[in-house]
Parts: C-alpha cells; sequence; structure tokens
C-alpha cells in the first residue's frame, strides 16, 4: 500500500488488485468514512474496509471497463446490509449498474467530510464516455493518462484522446497523477524508444526500474513530470516527430498526426 497526504487530515491509499490494478481510497485520520475509486475487485476491498474499520460513503467511477466497476454489486449490497447511505458518482453517457449520480463536464463532486469538492473532466478517447475527478492536486484519471503513457483507444477517435489528454497537459504542474495500473515500466520502455535523447525520461527510467525491482509503486505522477518524460503529451517534439516518421516511413509534422501514429506505434510494440 501506498499512502500520500493530499491535506492535513485526509489520505489517498492504493489498494492492489488483479494483476496490476490499483484501486484508490480516499480516507482520513480522524474519521471512519471512505471513498473508493473505480473499484474493480469487491472482496479486496471489503477487507480493506473491515481492517481499517471504515465506512463506506461514495464511490467514484471513470469508466465502465470491468476491471473498474467490477466489485460495485457487491459493494452496494455490502453497504445496504450494513445500513450505510452510499452515492455511487459515474459518467453520465456510459451504463454503470447501481450508479446514484450521473456527471458530466464541470459537474461538481462535493465530499463535504473531507473538504474535499472534485471537479469532473470529460474524456473520451479509451471509451466514449470517461471521465476524470480533479481536486486541488488530486486527479483521478482511470485509464485516461498513465505515468510515460495513455490508454488504449477502444471507443474514441485519436483526435478525441489528444484533446483529451491536452485537457489533463493543462492542468497545474502540481497536480498527482492517481491512474488505475502499474504500466509505467513498460511505458517508459516504449518511451526510450521513441525519445532517446531525453536525459529526464533516461534518469526517470532508472528511478522506475530500482523501484519495481524493489515492487514498490511508480504512483502517483504528476502532471510535471509527465510533461517532461510522457511522449504522448510532446508530440510537438521535433525529436519524437523524426523518431515516428522513421519508423513510419513517412513525413509526420502535426501534433495529431504524430499522436495518431505514436499511439498505432505503442499498440504493436
Amino acid at each position: 500500500m501506498s499512502q500520500s497526504q493530499i491535506a492535513t487530515k485526509n489520505v489517498i491509499t492504493a489498494i492492489k488488485a488483479f494483476t496490476d490494478n490499483y484501486i484508490w481510497t480516499i480516507s482520513s485520520d480522524t474519521s471512519n468514512h471512505l471513498v473508493l475509486v473505480d473499484p474493480g475487485d469487491a472482496d479486496e476491498c471489503i477487507d480493506f474496509i473491515e481492517k481499517n474499520q471504515k465506512v463506506l460513503n461514495a464511490i467514484l467511477i471513470t469508466h465502465h471497463h470491468p476491471d473498474h466497476i467490477g466489485g460495485l454489486e457487491k459493494l452496494y449490497q455490502y453497504c445496504l446490509d450494513k445500513q450505510w447511505p452510499l452515492k455511487i458518482y459515474a459518467p453520465k453517457n456510459e451504463q454503470i449498474p447501481f450508479a446514484t449520480e450521473k456527471l458530466e463536464q464541470d459537474d461538481v463532486v462535493d465530499l463535504p467530510q473531507f473538504n474535499l469538492s472534485f471537479r469532473v473532466i470529460d474524456l473520451p478517447g479509451h471509451t466514449l464516455g470517461h471521465i476524470a475527478y480533479f481536486a486541488d492536486d488530486i486527479l483521478f484519471c482511470g485509464d485516461t493518462l498513465f505515468s510515460g503513457g495513455c490508454g488504449r483507444i477502444f471507443e474514441g477517435t485519436p483526435k478525441q484522446m489528444h484533446q483529451s489528454l491536452s485537457k489533463l497537459k493543462n492542468l497545474p504542474e502540481r497536480t498527482r497523477v492517481y491512474c488505475t495500473h502499474e504500466y509505467t515500466l513498460a511505458n517508459l520502455t516504449f518511451a526510450l524508444t521513441v525519445d532517446p535523447s531525453n536525459s529526464e525520461l533516461v534518469q526517470y527510467y532508472n528511478e522506475v526500474k530500482h523501484l519495481r525491482a524493489s515492487e514498490k509503486m511508480t504512483l502517483p505522477s504528476s502532471i510535471l513530470r509527465e510533461k517532461k518524460i510522457n511522449p504522448f503529451l510532446r508530440c510537438f517534439d521535433l525529436n519524437i516527430q523524426e523518431s515516428i516518421s522513421e519508423y513510419s516511413q513517412q513525413l509526420i509534422s502535426s501534433e495529431l498526426a504524430t499522436f495518431t501514429a505514436l499511439r498505432a506505434w505503442k499498440d504493436n510494440f
């Protein structure tokens, strides 16, 4: 488990699930309230709740894939049996079971027990209705932005995904990026193929390699870090454009063409 302070009394913790998923929790050292983000595995969450004597109040969902919503039914019933009022926040444009609050761009999720208000950001691309939750310096971005990479495009278009990543890129640089998978080392291996002369990237790769060798988490990242090392946020860079032109054997110049070719290259890497 990994913890980082988000305020004087609040803590974000990662529950590990499946092979490489992180189910994020928001809790407090002064109360028993708990929020879960993308709980794909109910059993892991219930184990955490009971070991830490927490009360589940809210669930934040970013998109409809099973490894993000697979625990909803059991968690809903668990809270019902405990007589705990539960709000399930989810994207308006996706079918999320048991959702009580359906959200779209610029809606606000108030969590008064943590003194937090999340703004919703629409992020079509990975799925069409994908959303993120942003508050202060906290970003829960599901499978849109990863450290050193981005999500596959299953339902949207490269243009939509590029625009979604641009929204995240423009958030304050101090923003901490809580994505949902431990893909960092694999992403950086690809990034070095595309951008081998990036000294910041080389240094980060070496740090991450050491962390993973010790089975330690690489998350959260930050917007500042991702702007320096993530090729999917650096499609303006001439070195990256040259690498892609060489790989694809055609001239690549625009940011969107760069992103489109980069995502296709990563899909087959």
